[in-house]
């Protein structure tokens, strides 16, 4: 856990924690999205609060 993206991303959707940590390293290694994607979620999950 880095920034704890995961864990809230799964609460929100009602995912499992380590379904979403694998989708965010194979994004990052097949299309180089990931961590785009994490650090928009983790500014979305500051200012949510």
């Amino acid at each position: 856990m880095i920034l704890g993206v995961s864990e809230w991303l799964s609460g929100k959707l009602g995912w499992d924690v380590s379904f979403i940590r694998v989708a965010f390293v194979v994004s990052v290694l097949l299309f180089g999205v990931g961590i785009g994607l994490y650090l928009i979620l983790w500014l979305v999950k500051m200012f949510s609060n």
